[in-house]
């Protein structure tokens, strides 16, 4: 593995940067150091950027103004999150107007909604059930989200994210919820986001690259990572979020960089582009 500064040379040829967001450009609501002067630095360079992230829970339009709340300017335009990726990859799966029984928070809701299916909660009409976060959770959807998918219904994930970075730890994530599912019903379901290809897809051809040229910058090994690698990309790891530098390091296949925020990531910008630090 690469050390940054000493090979900060091969980001030189990236075009385009994929970052994702909880631990990466801030945890919980709590901004991390150096985002607006790397993205800053990124359109100066002609790089073209976006944000993508594995939490579902709001609209892009929400992350915006969650980030403008931390001093950071970043459009809607310029974020891509898992219940927008879900929905549109479920357009492309099933026709409009199949009915979806659904677990989520208003985002997912609205995506879907916007892509023309039917939204149902009788468990027995439900020909999809797409499953997130969704901060109230009862006993009640669980059993009908199981019932659903007992009954045939194809079983849809936004992510298998086990955790959810917050100001006080680690918390439940989408995937958590999902394995419940899982084990009530004996079926695993198709996941959307990072890890799986869906997503990387999706962003890849928002902003116009190919893998070869574009940079996954990621908190999390086993899906901001693991799933870059596979398709090609470039990877940076930062250790402001879930996995550590020695973790990073211990991996089969480890990011070509490890930094510890997004400072250090910058100043290898910078290196690789021969601008004076």
């Amino acid at each position: 593995m690469a050390t940054w500064i000493e090979h900060a040379a091969i980001l030189k040829g990236v075009e385009s940067v994929l970052l994702d967001m909880d631990g990466v450009l801030y945890v919980g609501n709590q901004g991390l150091p150096g985002v607006q002067e790397l993205l800053d630095y990124l359109d100066r360079s002609g790089r073209r950027w976006l944000c993508v992230t594995n939490n579902s829970s709001r609209t892009s339009a929400n992350f915006s103004e969650k980030l403008a709340g931390m001093g950071v300017n970043v459009a809607p335009e310029h974020i891509l999150g898992s219940a927008e990726a879900t929905a549109n990859w479920l357009a492309q799966q099933v026709p409009t107007g199949t009915r979806v029984l659904m677990m989520g928070e208003q985002s997912i809701r609205d995506q879907l909604l916007s892509k023309g299916f039917e939204l149902v909660t009788d468990p027995f009409a439900a020909e999809v059930v797409v499953a997130t976060i969704f901060f109230g959770l009862n006993y009640s959807i669980l059993t009908d989200l199981t019932l659903a998918i007992r009954n045939g219904a194809r079983f849809v994930a936004t992510n298998s994210d086990p955790t959810l970075p917050t100001e006080r730890g680690q918390v439940p994530g989408t995937g958590s919820l999902v394995a419940l599912l899982t084990t009530a019903t004996g079926k695993r379901p198709e996941y959307v986001g990072k890890p799986y290809p869906g997503m990387y897809e999706q962003a890849m051809q928002r902003v116009g690259t190919v893998p070869a040229t574009t940079l996954m910058v990621g908190d999390r090994y086993e899906t901001d990572i693991s799933g870059a690698l596979e398709l090609g990309m470039m990877t940076a790891g930062v250790t402001t979020g879930v996995t550590t530098a020695s973790e990073f390091a211990a991996m089969d296949r480890p990011p070509h960089l490890v930094v510890p925020g997004l400072p250090q990531l910058l100043e290898a910008f910078r290196v690789a582009d021969g601008v004076s630090v």
